[in-house]
């Protein structure tokens, strides 16, 4: 048989195999070895029409400026023509002063933000130049706001001190509140999902409100005209320090913010589809040198509690790979010594997303691990006649994607956000220094394409030379959980293929693989009516 070729009895397997997980997302299909998968997305339905029911609420408690609104629905343009909902262009209009971009949010934009009283206020005489905290319940201006295709995304912070009514708090420093409204979830298997106990003093306003911790977070999930929304806050579950934010000084911090949520802004537009998980194309011509141990197959002994990998066969997304130029390396910078090959710079690759430490990591077994992967570059090789200089300190690190990059001045990470009709997904690289990615304007906002250059490969962590030279890479993708991070192994193992243009090949044990439940496998004519409605189920 060819490399990459098929036999028909493999053909009619792979098929019996696809039918099986698009019947039913319980039962667990075996995959093919080496056999790679895109993510599977559930897409929602926003119900515009409540949204501009709680709009008219909003706007006509400030009388002042209640006729200034128009809520008749222009029904001489087509539907999802913005004139169609004069209210929302009107509303966009004020909110993007502050809020750029914000028309671009294909769901309902909850922020903290009362665009009625500030627009009162205007008209009342208060100067322009007037803080915009006034209007945001306390919370200063956005510290980064992203919208598009799918959702939107934006950060706030509370100074220490502000708020009428705040308890004190021992943590001297800013909190930061996150929020992310999406209509595309990603379909992961996650048992730890969907949980969390109600808060009953923001019930009647948040029926389905639910907080949990969860990956070093506490989070607020509910959902609102269809949408799946999620505020978190980055805490310790411990004791109140100085330097650390307790998740109990973090509840009221969040749950402020939950009040203070009024409609923003937003824009109807054609309802998003959802994305089947599809078996990956990969080249037909084989490495001769690309080598990869499988999914999950991490160190012995090395996870948590010596607890195993997680082996996971999705590519969550067609990335270009993060640095500039092969050969590189996925291989553990925290236990490289325990590994019996050649060295950390040699194939085959190794996992090590679920190695100890000590984050929260759902996907891994003992519930803590490596949030990412530790990617190599190669050694410079000796000098000589026609070679390329070399400098070992200069390796370039690119942007997997075209993307918005998420980041303050101060953070040790950058992260690249992808906003699309397709895709609603992260990247963090980590262990470039800050005070570079400052001076190269690597910042909240920034777009940056596929292949540009955005740092290089170091040893920043907390301070220079404070881990080995590498690039941490991880991936988080949304769900009705918020951000969750996912094994971004094989998206790299693909993305590293499709840059040297040949296959690698799955060397070592195999690793008892199933397939994760597949909501769409097939196209709905194939599937019998009675069992569709299930197809789709959303997975918490």
């Amino acid at each position: 048989m060819p490399p990459g070729g098929e036999t028909v009895v493999g053909k009619s397997f792979r098929f019996v195999s696809l039918l099986l997980a698009s019947l039913s997302p319980l039962i667990a299909v075996p995959l093919a070895a080496d056999e790679f998968r895109s993510p599977s997305l559930t897409a929602l339905r926003v119900d515009w029409r409540a949204a501009l029911d709680q709009l008219r609420v909003e706007i006509n408690s400030h009388p002042q400026i209640a006729g200034d609104f128009t809520f008749v629905p222009r029904r001489s343009v087509p539907r999802y023509d913005p004139r169609a909902t004069p209210a929302l262009v009107q509303l966009n209009g004020v909110s993007s002063q502050f809020f750029s971009g914000i028309a671009r949010s294909a769901v309902p934009v909850l922020l903290p933000f009362d665009a009625g009283a500030y627009l009162e206020a205007r008209r009342n005489g208060a100067p322009s130049s007037l803080s915009l905290s006034r209007y945001q319940a306390d919370f200063n201006p956005m510290d980064m706001f992203d919208a598009g295709p799918a959702g939107y995304s934006a950060t706030f912070s509370l100074e220490p001190g502000a708020g009428d009514g705040m308890p004190s708090r021992v943590f001297a420093r800013p909190v930061e509140v996150q929020i992310t409204g999406s209509a595309l979830l990603y379909d992961v298997a996650d048992p730890s999902g969907g949980k969390g106990e109600p808060v009953k003093p923001l019930a009647a306003t948040y029926p389905d409100l639910r907080r949990f911790i969860r990956e070093g977070y506490v989070r607020y999930a509910f959902t609102r005209f269809g949408v799946a929304y999620v505020v978190s806050v980055q805490c310790l579950d411990s004791v109140a320090k100085p330097r650390r934010l307790a998740c109990k000084e973090a509840y009221p911090v969040a749950e402020r913010f939950l009040k203070a949520l009024r409609i923003a802004g937003g824009q109807r537009m054609r309802p998003l589809t959802d994305i089947a998980s599809n078996v990956l194309d990969r080249p037909a011509t084989r490495s001769l040198d690309f080598g990869y141990r499988p999914s999950g197959d991490i160190i012995p002994n090395t996870g948590y509690r010596n607890k195993s990998g997680h082996p996971d066969v999705i590519a969550y997304a067609q990335i270009r790979f993060p640095l500039e130029k092969t050969p590189a390396f996925v291989r553990s910078q925290s236990y490289a010594r325990r590994d019996k090959s050649d060295g950390p710079t040699a194939y085959p690759w190794r996992d090590n997303f679920c190695e100890s430490r000590s984050f929260e990591v759902w996907q891994c077994a003992g519930g803590y691990g490596h949030q990412g992967e530790d990617i190599r570059a190669a050694e410079c090789p000796p000098p000589g006649e026609g070679r390329e200089p070399c400098d070992r300190k200069q390796r370039a690190v690119v942007a997997v994607r075209d993307a918005v990059v998420i980041r303050t001045s101060k953070d040790q990470a950058a992260t690249l956000q992808v906003n699309s009709r397709k895709e609603h997904i992260r990247f963090r690289y980590m262990h470039m220094n800050p005070q570079a990615m400052n001076a190269d304007g690597l910042l909240n906002g920034r777009i940056v394409a596929e292949g540009e250059k955005i740092g290089v490969v170091s040893n920043y962590l907390d301070h220079p030379a404070g881990t080995s030279m590498h690039l941490h890479f991880d991936v988080q993708v949304f769900t009705r959980d918020g951000w969750i991070w996912v094994s971004p192994y094989v998206t790299l193992v693909s993305a590293y293929e499709r840059l040297i243009r040949a296959r690698g090949r799955e060397v070592g044990p195999e690793i008892a693989v199933t397939a994760q439940p597949v909501a769409h496998a097939l196209p709905e004519d194939a599937i019998k009516p009675d069992l569709r409605e299930g197809s789709s189920s959303e997975e918490n």
